[in-house]
């Protein structure tokens, strides 16, 4: 009989150490070791033959271009992040904070996928009188649709030869295992053989699988990081649970893009798609106050309108204090000193305050403009005109950089109604649509935004 040792492997890279050890010499993650039982390998050698296969290299002219069939899961925001649907055999897997939605979405869907196809809903963490429940609150009932509770991979792959499902969903894979390996449920060899028996079944039989996946404390996915290579997509949920509004956001897909989102809301009912957030987060933009201007970013295709706040008050202490939210902090600060540089603005005897309405997180260049304008309106408490949005990039300098797709913006911007457009002077070209009762300036610099800022009798303003 063969015996069991002790190892620490790392959970980032799975790196193996007879010892522990604080920093993974591999891939240099700290305290990233943790501790688990295998068995020893056979002292009996044999000397290897060479494989047999028919698998012969091609040429890359010769091949041809495989035609993915897509299922449409139900909710077209879901759809959009995974680039048009559900990939047949492909394996995606959702991660979030606990609370997020997470097994809601997946049993919604699953009301849609069961039609005309098997759908296996395979749960570790819940009774099938509770998913019972949640499929009778949020009015799901399919004769496709099975459910299974189980945390045994053995038990669940014997029922999915039974079944065949077109979609299995496992909710979650941290806790499944395998009496074929000693270390327990959710350590990094149980969710690394068990991703890879699924992934396998997956490409087999051409199921479309949805593995959960947990967070750890950090904010990553739990398990080894090599199962976000082993997947097809990699979606991850957003928001705050104090928050009703949700964002899935595709880390990783190899069927589409990975800059999509999509937006859902959540009721009593369960989650609830949003085809328009801009106008969600604009319809509670305050009137005539300062602080606050409008911007657009590029979220894959689709350009979302937000409300940037900034509150600057006198501060109680020798140096200010800097908060942001929705928005890095370092390039917050980065922007206040090109203000305090480039136009003497004293935000340095001031505590800054930098807020983006509806819980949405800018991460591209384009808001940079928005910002600044929002803060030296917080600072020289000048009210910005509520039909004015801007978007661009700012330099050291103060210069304002050209953005990408301006078109797209622009447009989405005269839908919500605004009529005066501030945007960089290298994308005001001729081939920029024009529209009539709206006025797109181009701005060079920091400094040709505050004419703009100026209470102005034809602005309608208080």
């Amino acid at each position: 009989m063969k015996g069991s040792k002790t190892v620490f492997v790392c959970s980032e890279c799975g790196y193996t150490n007879p010892k522990w050890l604080g920093r993974c010499p591999e891939c240099s993650s700290w305290n990233s070791f943790v501790q688990e039982v295998v068995a020893e390998p056979s002292s009996k050698k044999s000397i290897p033959s060479a494989p047999v296969s028919n698998n012969k290299a091609e040429k890359l002219s010769e091949l041809t271009v495989t035609e993915y069939f897509r299922s449409k899961t139900g909710m077209d925001e879901l759809d959009r992040v995974l680039g048009g649907g559900l990939v047949e055999g492909s394996v995606v897997l959702l991660s979030g904070e606990p609370g997020i939605g997470k097994s809601t979405l997946l049993l919604q869907i699953s009301s849609e996928l069961s039609r005309g196809r098997k759908v296996l809903y395979v749960s570790g963490e819940e009774s099938r009188g509770q998913l019972k429940l949640r499929a009778e609150r949020l009015g799901i009932a399919g004769d496709s649709l099975y459910l299974l509770t189980e945390t045994d991979l053995d038990v669940v792959l014997v029922e999915c030869e039974r079944l065949r499902p077109d979609v299995l969903i496992i909710d979650s894979v941290q806790t499944l295992s395998s009496e074929r390996f000693t270390s327990a449920p959710g350590s990094i060899t149980q969710v690394k053989e068990t991703s890879m028996a699924l992934i396998s079944y997956a490409k087999t039989f051409g199921a479309a699988v949805f593995l959960v996946g947990h967070v750890n404390k950090e904010g990553g996915i739990s398990g080894p990081k090599v199962l976000e290579h082993m997947v097809d997509a990699v979606l991850y949920f957003e928001g705050e649970r104090t928050n009703s509004y949700r964002i899935i956001r595709a880390i990783k897909n190899r069927f589409g893009p990975t800059n999509e989102i999509g937006v859902f809301e959540m009721s009593d009912r369960g989650l609830v798609e949003i085809p328009n957030p801009s106008e969600v987060v604009m319809a509670e933009r305050p009137k005539n106050t300062s602080g606050s201007c409008a911007g657009c970013v590029m979220q894959g295709t689709r350009p979302i309108i937000s409300e940037i706040q900034a509150l600057v008050t006198k501060s109680a202490y020798s140096s200010g204090k800097r908060t942001s939210d929705g928005f890095d902090y370092n390039r917050m600060c980065l922007l206040i000193a090109v203000l305090e540089k480039r136009m003497g603005l004293k935000f340095y005897e001031n505590d800054v305050y930098l807020n983006v309405a509806g819980g949405i997180h800018l991460d591209e260049p384009s808001a940079d403009l928005s910002i600044a304008m929002a803060l030296i309106s917080g600072i020289t408490d000048k009210v910005i005109p509520d039909h004015l949005i801007a978007f661009g990039e700012i330099g050291l300098a103060g210069e304002v950089r050209a953005v990408s797709h301006i078109d797209y913006r622009v447009k989405e911007a005269v839908r919500l109604g605004f009529t005066k457009l501030l945007i960089p002077k290298k994308n005001l070209t001729k081939t920029l649509r024009r529209y009539e009762g709206v006025e797109i300036v181009g701005v060079e610099n920091i400094y040709e935004v505050l004419v703009h800022m100026v209470k102005r009798e034809q602005d309608g303003l208080l």
